[in-house]
């Protein structure tokens, strides 16, 4: 029969230790107790001879059983006593040892069913207390991720509404004759056939990015490369919207490696990024500068700028700072960030955003290790 319960064994464990104890006692004592009372009594003789007169062989037999039957008498009232207060003291460690892990099983089970706010008491510095506090900082991140679930298919659920909506209502529009049967109409729910597309690609990426479910196709390249790159692909956009685009380059070539495509894909998210939030006749610079062992990219824009209070939660998914703004007025997902910063993060990077105001324009930096020469 397996015993199942920790205080229980803890207990048997202790009461076994003093068992073993006490009958390593008694064998040591009853073994050697001939000896040593023989050696005792003799040097008793020696030093008073009056005291072993009269006493003969049967009086010291005698003598020596008294002795062994008080001693023995004497050992088990002891024995006794200490094994009653050995009990006690095992079974006090016993429960007090058992009683955080039974609060941890408990707690867990809880949150098994969906209770992330169960905590349990981390007292000490011994191996149960940092398992305790171990065991809190699991129930905490269980407890994030649960709010981070929720709060995705919630903004995926409003991300879905808007460009469905739209495409109901036209329908409705065609089928009740109120909208008419135009090139322009049709073009509108193309448009919004597109741009749920393009959510569902931008949702699939996320997930991709943030399983780390993809290879980097590492290489040594040239920033200036990719910058010049990016420049020529959005080049058009940006002169469609009326937004200058400005690149400054150092003359010293710096070498990373780094997957081309995924950087390609973080400095795409960055400009584009850019030129939806500054109106036109503002500007985008990019600049490519040298740092202490790392290559250091930022793109700085005249747009709208972002309010000290958002800057911390601006790479978070489906995060946007005007709240107001729907993708149909321009504004994106707020997925294309939390792409870059995991890009990013995963070629052992670091990326961040500054910006001194709302309407004083913003910057965004990402740093990548030089490749060794």
């Amino acid at each position: 029969m397996k015993i199942r319960h920790l205080s229980l064994r803890l207990f048997l464990s202790y009461l076994a230790v003093i068992a073993v104890t006490l009958l390593a006692l008694t064998l040591v004592v009853q073994v050697s107790l001939p000896g040593v009372y023989g050696r005792h009594m003799g040097a008793v003789e020696g030093n008073a001879p009056g005291m072993g007169m009269g006493m003969g062989r049967g009086g010291g037999t005698m003598l020596y059983q008294n002795f062994r039957a008080s001693f023995s008498e004497a050992l088990t009232w002891a024995g006794l006593a200490a094994l009653l207060v050995a009990l006690l003291v095992s079974w006090l460690i016993s429960r007090r040892l058992s009683a955080p892990i039974q609060a941890m099983t408990v707690a867990s089970q809880r949150i098994s069913e969906g209770n992330y706010d169960e905590r349990v008491p981390a007292a000490g510095a011994d191996e149960i207390g940092l398992l305790a506090e171990s065991f809190n900082r699991m129930a905490g991140k269980l407890a994030q991720t649960e709010a981070l679930r929720r709060q995705l298919i919630g903004d995926v659920a409003h991300e879905l509404r808007t460009p469905l909506t739209a495409i109901k209502g036209s329908l409705e529009g065609l089928a009740d004759g109120v909208l008419p049967a135009t090139a322009e109409t049709f073009t509108q729910l193309g448009e919004e056939a597109d741009r749920l597309s393009r959510l569902v690609d931008d949702l699939q990426e996320l997930s991709r990015v943030e399983a780390g479910a993809y290879r980097l196709e590492r290489a040594a390249v040239k920033m200036q490369d990719l910058v010049e790159t990016a420049r020529r692909r959005l080049a058009r956009s940006f002169e469609a919207k009326g937004v200058a685009l400005t690149v400054e380059l150092p003359s010293e070539p710096l070498v990373v490696l780094a997957d081309a495509d995924r950087i390609g894909q973080v400095l795409a998210n960055l400009l584009g990024n850019a030129l939806q939030y500054t109106p036109a006749g503002g500007r985008v610079t990019v600049r490519l500068e040298a740092g202490a062992g790392e290559a250091r990219l930022s793109v700085t824009d005249t747009g709208i700028g972002i309010p000290a209070e958002h800057l911390a939660r601006i790479f978070d998914r489906f995060y946007r700072v005007d709240k107001s703004r729907s993708r149909r007025a321009g504004g994106g997902a707020g997925i294309g960030l939390t792409i870059a910063r995991h890009l990013v993060e995963a070629h052992g990077g670091r990326i961040w955003a500054e910006s001194e105001g709302e309407g004083r324009g913003s910057r965004f930096t990402f740093t990548l290790p030089l490749a060794a020469a």
